[in-house]
């Protein structure tokens, strides 16, 4: 038998049908950046102004939250991914311990969620352009809709993530890099501009405007979920799924998922303090506070407030950057939407032809379905403001698997090896869980039925796969369904009874946290309870390594 101390599972990662494994080309900055980068998106350009209209100035702790809650989940992966550094982790991880069935749910909402944040970037980025063209037309309900115009330059968009996805990692970690520093610099602008410019200090405790937590602490921890906040932060991931191709996983996985946490993390309350402070008062008096805060040309936020206080070069550079912003987490999410369908492949739950790739390590089918995916999205979901709650609750609820992995894994093979360990033995990994339990429901029943309804999906889709296809891996029932189908119905019956959004209201805030929790600890059991046996968890790590060095045999090394 192989030994489960070797390397990592597929390193280095897994090869293809019918083609090459992918490049190790992203170094410990590259991986830095890409999580950076994927968190630095259209969320910066939308969610203070979403933050403030659901918590007023309280939505600073709306972000503080979020980045610890999200950071718990991290640090859980990042154990995990230095453990086995393959692409298209998030999906891998649940096989090693619970099977195909258990790995096929996750695989299913994390590619979901994924394939449709390219997307909404690209309809972030229009909205900002229609000072410009008529990408993008306002409705009532504040939402910007994609026009016939608009439809036509995301189409273009889609396909030159793709194209550019088609040449290869290394082109694509050094187009990335270049745009990453760009961000960070416009954003710290931004930041100290409005601080030094317009620090109106009386916007966040005015009672006119609704005092410091106009929304209370419902408020609070609904913008958490609904105003874009965890959606800005799920950008972590890419170290995760981008694993299997940096050349020194032990040690840019771990500084890759925590740096880019705190790192933005700190950027982020600093713009949320700064917008705050600078949105002028006769906008506050005039739309009735916080709550309802409106203004002109909130088509693009920043900017506009960039305007409004005189700062007109800044107003340019914020439209020019809501462009390039938005572009950079689509081409990084096109990339990672690839790696979750060609995992699924190596898996053994999707079709084989997924998995295949090109001379230049790019997953070339997996590309094309995630073009079309994207294409198709556009048209129920043609604005921002409509998909970004469904994306945080399908990939927040997908990361929920990892704190579960770890803590099986650590029982399953207590000695396989971990360069980087999280400690509190199963403190954090249930408080993950925990975590992203409270932020899918917190989202609301009116994003989660949908959420629920698309998973219903994927389960009819399993059902045909498994009908039509010869060479099928036994799903393992008791591993995975045991706990995730408890799991998944729990979550849906506690936002159908909360008082989220289209809920019933029978759940309040509090109880909504206790009776959460009492899921998270029900299901952290269940799920340690059925946990594959160990003989059975080694021959999962031993067939991917073994496939991984049968690989090289025959391929050689990649030049």
């Amino acid at each position: 038998m192989v030994e489960t101390t070797k390397p990592t599972v597929g390193s280095p990662d897994d090869g293809a049908a019918g083609g090459t494994r992918l490049r190790r080309d992203m170094g410990r900055v590259s991986l830095l950046f890409a999580g950076v980068g994927s968190i630095i998106g259209s969320g910066w350009l939308f969610g203070a102004l979403n933050a403030a209209r659901i918590a007023g100035p309280a939505s600073i702790f709306s972000w503080a939250i979020a980045a610890v809650m999200i950071l718990l989940i991290g640090l859980c992966f990042a154990e995990l991914g230095t453990m086995f550094p393959v692409s298209g982790g998030v999906v891998r991880f649940p096989h090693l311990s619970f099977g195909s069935f258990a790995s096929y749910t996750m695989g299913w909402i994390t590619w979901v969620a994924a394939a449709t944040v390219a997307p909404i970037e690209v309809e972030g980025a229009l909205q900002y352009a229609t000072k410009w063209a008529d990408f993008t037309q306002p409705h009532a309900n504040g939402s910007h809709t994609l026009t016939g115009l608009g439809y036509l330059v995301a189409v273009l968009g889609m396909a030159f993530f793709v194209t550019l996805n088609y040449f290869g990692i290394r082109w694509f970690a050094r187009v990335n890099n270049v745009l990453v520093w760009w961000k960070l610099a416009i954003i710290l602008t931004v930041v100290l501009a409005f601080l030094f410019t317009a620090f109106h200090g009386h916007n966040f405790s005015a009672k006119e405007y609704g005092g410091f937590a106009p929304g209370g602490a419902k408020g609070v921890f609904t913008a958490i979920s609904t105003a874009g906040i965890t959606f800005s932060f799920l950008g972590f991931r890419q170290a995760v799924e981008l694993a299997g191709e940096t050349d020194d996983p032990k040690r840019n996985v771990p500084f890759a998922i925590i740096g880019s946490v705190l790192l933005t993390g700190a950027i982020y309350v600093a713009l949320e303090v700064a917008f705050l402070a600078a949105v002028p008062g006769h906008d506050l008096r005039s739309s009735g506070g916080w709550l309802s805060l409106q203004f002109a040309n909130d088509f693009g936020p920043l900017a506009a407030i960039a305007g409004a206080i005189g700062l007109g070069w800044l107003a340019y550079l914020l439209y020019v950057d809501a462009v390039i912003s938005p572009a950079d987490t689509g081409l990084i999410y096109t990339t990672v939407t690839a790696r979750i369908s060609y995992a699924m492949a190596r898996n053994g739950n999707a079709p084989k032809q997924l998995s295949a790739t090109t001379s230049r390590g790019a997953p070339l089918v997996s590309l094309i379905v995630t073009f079309v995916l994207g294409l198709i999205v556009f048209l129920p979901f043609p604005s921002w403001q409509q998909l970004v709650g469904f994306i945080t609750s399908a990939t927040v609820l997908s990361f929920g698997s990892g704190p579960l992995v770890l803590a099986a894994l650590r029982r399953q093979v207590p000695e396989q090896e971990r360069p980087f360990r999280v400690p509190g033995g199963d403190v954090i990994p249930f408080l993950g869980l925990y975590s992203a339990n409270l932020i899918v429901y917190w989202a609301g029943w009116n994003t989660n039925w949908k959420l629920f309804a698309t998973i219903g999906i994927g389960f009819v889709l399993l059902a045909v796969f498994e009908a039509t296809s010869r060479e099928t891996p036994d799903l393992e029932w008791r591993a995975g369904a045991t706990w995730v189908m408890p799991w998944l119905i729990g979550l849906a019956l506690v936002s159908w009874a909360g008082d989220y959004d289209g809920g019933r209201g029978w759940i309040g805030l509090g109880w909504g946290f206790v009776v959460n929790l009492a899921l998270a600890a029900i299901v952290y059991l269940l799920a340690l309870r059925v946990r594959l046996p160990e003989p059975t968890v080694r021959a999962h790590i031993a067939h991917a390594v073994e496939e991984a060095e049968a690989e090289q045999a025959e391929l050689g090394a990649t030049p």
